[in-house]
Formats: C-alpha cells, sequence, structure tokens
C-alpha cells in the first residue's frame, strides 16, 4: 500500500472516537445536502487516491456475497454454485455467505482483481460514499475510514464542511 495512504488511514484509526461522535452528530442533523457533499468529496478523493495503489479493502476486509454474486462468480469460473460455495465460502456470524480467507483469492500481486466483471455487489458499491441515501450508511461510512484511504479522506471532509 501507498506510504500517503498508510498514513491517512492510521490518522483515521487515531480519530475513530472523534469520528464516531461527528457522524452520529450529522446523522441527527440529517442534513438535506448530505448526498450531494459526500458525492463531491468522494470524487474529489479518488483525484488523488489509486485503489490500485491501496487495495486494503480486498486485503482486510470480505464482502458479503449475495446469490446473484455467487451464481456469476461460479459462472465466471465454470463451476457449479455449489461448488464454488463450497470451495471459496462459509457463513459468518450473521448467516451471511463470505469469503473463507482474507485477502481475497482473487486479488493478485499487483493489486488487480481476477473476477473484477463478475465481482461481487458489494465490492461494486464499495466505498458507499458514491451512493444516495448516505445519512442511512454513516455506519459502514465510519467502519470504512480505518481500511478505506478515501473514505476516510471524505469525512474529514465531511468534518469540515458541517463544522
Amino acid at each position: 500500500m501507498h506510504t500517503d495512504y498508510i498514513k491517512i488511514i492510521e490518522r483515521a484509526k487515531k480519530s475513530k472516537v472523534e469520528n464516531k461522535k461527528f457522524l452520529e452528530k450529522l446523522k441527527k442533523l440529517a442534513p438535506k445536502n448530505l448526498d450531494q457533499i459526500t458525492n463531491q468529496l468522494h470524487e474529489e478523493a479518488f483525484e488523488n487516491i489509486d485503489c490500485l495503489n491501496c487495495a486494503n479493502c480486498c486485503a482486510s476486509t470480505g464482502p458479503l456475497l449475495l446469490n446473484k454474486d455467487i451464481d456469476r462468480l461460479a459462472k465466471n469460473l465454470k463451476l457449479k454454485p455449489s461448488i464454488f460455495t463450497e470451495k471459496y465460502l462459509r457463513i459468518d456470524e450473521d448467516k451471511d455467505y463470505v469469503f473463507k480467507q482474507m485477502p481475497c483469492l482473487f486479488l493478485g500481486n499487483d493489486n488487480y482483481c481476477s473476477v473484477y466483471t463478475d465481482r461481487p455487489n458489494a465490492c461494486r458499491e464499495f466505498p458507499h460514499t458514491q451512493q444516495r441515501n448516505i445519512l442511512q450508511k454513516l455506519k459502514i461510512t465510519y467502519l470504512n475510514t480505518t481500511i478505506c484511504p478515501a473514505v476516510a479522506v471524505v469525512v474529514e471532509g465531511l468534518k469540515e464542511n458541517y463544522k
């Protein structure tokens, strides 16, 4: 991972309590322009952050896989969904399918995803700061500040915006 990204994540880890309080306060405020501001901050963050120089999400956290994700990945790998599930997945404490191990088996040494076009929906939507209804995603945003440097930058921008 790029050293600048490591520094951003380390700062976010040190600011966990502050970030949690801020996001809880933001949820109560429920600003009407939150989606617009967050999406703008997301775009700005990704002007300077390249996922291929990071891949921390793929290295450290696994996505929840839906049946349609399993079917799509199994087809890509020319496996029956039941074989794919047995070989690559486990059921977690929330009774959801997740990968058996991390880093993700499909993450290459070059940080490219070998199943990118067929990746799970959770991977497609990560880091969730480019979506609508951000207010409903503040909990996952908080968790993602210590995983994704872009999310940490977005949250810092939100703190500036909503002092």
